[in-house]
């Protein structure tokens, strides 16, 4: 399904084929994490290779609809952001969520800053509203634990969906 999203979204542009090829990975992790609360190292460190080496293979090819050298910015940025989070709460957030953000942060940026931005807000608002959801229905308090990769990732389909649009 979400393969079809990104096909009809993107198009024809190189890039469809690196989002294609991360689909698979990406709801394997949102499945790990929703079930044992950890993004696994042997996906995590991987992905972020393979996405940004992917989408510098795709920067090489005629009618590529983003920008490989904000892409590796953005993966800087974002894991770098992550990774302070990470110092500053090491109780609420992993260090699976930093190494995800790396790869999170490669296909965000492909669309630009503006698009790493709203993907990354997107994430964070998937998150709350799945966490107020719980303590509404009477399944966790404010102290409990989510799984947060679930949607680091359903915000940056969210931020590549906008992006492909713009």
């Amino acid at each position: 399904m979400a393969c079809a999203v990104l096909a009809a979204a993107v198009g024809t542009h190189p890039e469809l084929v690196v989002w294609l090829l991360l689909v698979p990975a990406g709801v394997l992790l949102a499945v790990v994490d929703f079930a044992v609360h950890r993004l696994p190292d042997i996906v995590t460190l991987p992905f972020a290779v393979i996405t940004l080496a992917l989408l510098g293979a795709a920067t090489l090819l005629p009618g590529t609809d983003g920008r490989w050298t904000t892409a590796l910015l953005g993966s800087f940025a974002l894991g770098g952001s992550y990774f302070v989070l990470f110092l500053l709460t090491p109780r609420s957030f992993g260090f699976g969520d930093v190494k995800l953000a790396l790869a999170l942060g490669g296909v965000l940026g492909w669309y630009g800053w503006a698009i790493v931005m709203i993907g990354t807000f997107a994430g964070y608002l998937f998150g709350a509203l799945y966490g107020i959801a719980l303590i509404l229905a009477g399944r966790a308090s404010r102290t409990s634990r989510i799984p947060f990769g679930p949607f680091l990732l359903a915000g940056a389909f969210a931020g590549v969906l906008l992006g492909s649009h713009g």
